[in-house]
C-alpha cells in the first residue's frame, strides 16, 4: 500500500526531538504504528498485539525494559502498562536523549491514567484518527463522490485500497469486540454489546438518550452509561456536548452523537453502498458527521486550540457546530444541499456572540458571501479552513 502523508507528521517529528517518550493514542486500523515506522525507520519495533510478548513482558516489565533495543517504537502499549514505570526509570538516567520510546495505544483513558503516574513531564502526546480530507488530497467535487468516501470510510486500508468494506468492518467489529472489549474491559455479553453500538449508530447525529437506548437494549441505564464510555474511550463515538456558558451544564445537559469514521457507521446501518447512503433517509446525517469529525482531526493534526460544542437555545433553534478559541467563536452550519440561498444564513440570528464568523458547510461548488458575517463553503474547504487557524476562521 502507498504510505499517504500524514498532516501531524511534522508536530511528532519535533516532539520526539523535544521529549523523550511520544505517544500516538486513536482508534485500530487509524495508521498509527505505520506513521511511527515511516517517520523513524531506525527504531526497534515491538507490538504487544503478539500475546507472546506480551506475557514475557508482564512476567517480569523490568527485565524487559533492560532488554529492549533502544530507540524503540512500542504498539499497543495499553495491553501492558506495567512498563511505563520502569521506561521512566530508564529515562530518567538520562533525559538529554529525547525519543528514545516512542508508544502507541488504543485505549485513551486507560492509557492517559498509567502515563500520566508514570511519565508525566517526559512524554508527549498526540491522538491520530482516519485520513482527513487534507491528507486524502481529495479532487473529490461533486456529491456523489463525497458519499462514495463516506461509504468506504476514512481508514486508511478501505480508503486508499480497494478492498471489500463489508469484509473489512465485519473483521474489524470482531476484532474489536474481542481484543479491546472482551479481554480488556471484561464485556461478557458480547452480543447485547452489538446490539447497543447499532442502536447507536442509528442515532448518530441526534440528541443522544441514554435511557431510552438502554430500555429498547434490555440493559440497566449504568450499563449502558458504561458501555458508551468504552466506545468513546476507544474512539468509535465522539460525544458533542452543547455549549454553555456554565461549565456544569456542559456536562449534565443532553449530548450529540458522532461516529469517527462513517465507513464503520454505514457498515453498523447494513448500507450496502454509497448511492442507498445518498438517497436515503440518513443523508443528512452522514455528511454532518463527517463535517463533525473533520473539525476534530484538524484539531488534533494540528494542535488547534478550539473546542468542539453543538449550540441550542431555549427554542430549540440548534447550530451544528460551535468552535470555542477561548472567549472567540466561530459557527458552522452543515447542509447536504447544492441550493445555497440566504435564508441557511438565519442560524446565527439565535446565537448570542457578537462578532463571529459563520459558515454553511455544503455541496455548493463555490464561495459565497449570504451575509457580511456568513460564508457558504464547499465541503472540501472546510479542513483546510480550520487547518489555517484561528486567525483565518476567525477573519
Amino acid at each position: 500500500m502507498k504510505y499517504i502523508k500524514r498532516a501531524i507528521e511534522p508536530r511528532i517529528k519535533k516532539a520526539a526531538e523535544q521529549f523523550p517518550a511520544v505517544v500516538v493514542t486513536g482508534p485500530r486500523q487509524a495508521g498509527k504504528s505505520t506513521l511511527l515506522k515511516k517517520l523513524f525507520p531506525k527504531h526497534t519495533y515491538i507490538t504487544f498485539d503478539d500475546p507472546s510478548l506480551r506475557l514475557s513482558a508482564k512476567r517480569d516489565p523490568g527485565l524487559f525494559v533492560d532488554n529492549l533495543s533502544l530507540p524503540v517504537i512500542i504498539d499497543e502499549i495499553q495491553y501492558v502498562p506495567e512498563l511505563l514505570p520502569y521506561i521512566k526509570i530508564v529515562i530518567d538516567r538520562d533525559r538529554s536523549k529525547n525519543g528514545r520510546f516512542l508508544l502507541t495505544g488504543s485505549q485513551m483513558f486507560p492509557l492517559m491514567a498509567g502515563i500520566s503516574e508514570s511519565l508525566a513531564g517526559r512524554i508527549a502526546i498526540f491522538e491520530l484518527l482516519g485520513f482527513s480530507w487534507e491528507e486524502l488530497a481529495s479532487a473529490h467535487k461533486t456529491a456523489r463522490e463525497c458519499y462514495a468516501q463516506i461509504f468506504r470510510g476514512f481508514y486508511p486500508v478501505p480508503a486508499s485500497q480497494r478492498v471489500d468494506t463489508q469484509t473489512y468492518y465485519a473483521g474489524y467489529i470482531s476484532t474489536y469486540l474481542e481484543r479491546d472489549i472482551r479481554q480488556i474491559q471484561s464485556v461478557h455479553d458480547i452480543s447485547t454489546f452489538q446490539s447497543f453500538l447499532q442502536l447507536l449508530a442509528a442515532r448518530a447525529g441526534q440528541l443522544l438518550n441514554l435511557v431510552e437506548v438502554s430500555r429498547e437494549c434490555g440493559v440497566s441505564a449504568q450499563t449502558a452509561r458504561r458501555w458508551l464510555s468504552l466506545l468513546e474511550t476507544t474512539r468509535i463515538v465522539y460525544i458533542l456536548r452543547p455549549y454553555f456558558r456554565n461549565i456544569t451544564k456542559r456536562v449534565i445537559k443532553t449530548p450529540k452523537l458522532y461516529f469517527t469514521d462513517t465507513g464503520l457507521l454505514a457498515y453498523l446501518l447494513k448500507y450496502p453502498s454509497a448511492d442507498t447512503i445518498m438517497a436515503g433517509p440518513q443523508s443528512g446525517a452522514f455528511f454532518e458527521n463527517m463535517v463533525i469529525i473533520e473539525a476534530l482531526k484538524q484539531k488534533f493534526n494540528h494542535g488547534l486550540q478550539y473546542e468542539l460544542y453543538y449550540y441550542q437555545d431555549s427554542n430549540h433553534n440548534e447550530t451544528d457546530l460551535l468552535l470555542d478559541y477561548g472567549q472567540r467563536f466561530v459557527l458552522v452550519e452543515v447542509k447536504s444541499t447544492k441550493n445555497i440561498t440566504t435564508k441557511l444564513a438565519e442560524f446565527v440570528k439565535h446565537v448570542p456572540f457578537k462578532d463571529r464568523p459563520a459558515y454553511v458547510v455544503s455541496f455548493s461548488e463555490h464561495e459565497l458571501a449570504l451575509t457580511p458575517e456568513v460564508k457558504a463553503i464547499p465541503w472540501q474547504k472546510f479542513g483546510r479552513l480550520m487547518a489555517r487557524g484561528p486567525d483565518t476562521a476567525l477573519a
